[in-house]
């Protein structure tokens, strides 16, 4: 994925406009999704021209690039965590789990906004396979090395790190796009749920046949 957003303006003044427009654009979008905002919706919730807006952004499709780079590299450090060594199963999918709720709670605005405009365009449906191929090939590497040591065997790791990755992404998305109807989210809560359902599809051994 290659992005060249242009370059932020040099004064405080410019920096502080510059955030100001992200924040708001974000906020629109977690409330109407990115295909129902507008640039005008991004400038009034900033309280900004919408002249402001195209200083930093050609587009809102060049927002949204911008965004998804941001949204891989975060994805890619945080995986990061549950790839070192010395980790105990357990601990390694609780910090897998950890990773992929955390980029979703820190980037929400980003994903609802790469993932629906992968709906209608084939360029940010590359973003968002591009995206997904992150975790998809830290939980391949997981799977292969457990099968090393008797867990999962006979399963294909890649369709495994699909299945997880597409549990994590609608259950991180349910939760925190306000759509599971609770009041308040539990983040300790719902990591653990992940970690759960990580542990229980990689580190099993099957039973033996009757």
């Amino acid at each position: 994925m290659s992005v060249s957003p242009r370059d932020p303006l040099p004064t405080l003044r410019g920096r502080q406009t510059q955030a100001a427009i992200d924040a708001a654009a974000r906020a629109v979008v977690a409330r109407k999704g990115i295909l129902a905002t507008t640039i005008a919706d991004i400038a009034g919730e900033a309280g900004r021209s919408t002249a402001s807006f195209y200083n930093y952004y050609d587009s809102k499709e060049a927002m949204v690039r911008h965004w998804a780079v941001r949204f891989r590299d975060e994805a890619r450090q945080r995986a990061m965590a549950a790839a070192q060594p010395g980790l105990s199963d357990w601990e390694r999918s609780y910090q897998a789990a950890a990773a992929h709720w955390n980029t979703y709670r820190n980037r929400l605005a980003e994903i609802i906004s790469v993932s629906q405009m992968a709906m209608v365009s084939d360029a940010f449906a590359g973003y968002w396979n591009e995206i997904c191929s992150v975790p998809i090939g830290l939980i391949t590497s997981l799977v292969k090395q457990a099968q090393q040591q008797g867990f999962c065997e006979g399963s294909d790791p890649h369709l495994i790190a699909v299945a997880l990755v597409s549990m994590l992404n609608q259950f991180c998305y349910t939760q925190l796009s306000g759509q599971s109807g609770t009041a308040a989210i539990d983040d300790d809560a719902c990591i653990n749920t992940l970690a759960e359902v990580f542990y229980r599809t990689i580190y099993h051994r099957k039973a033996p046949h009757p």
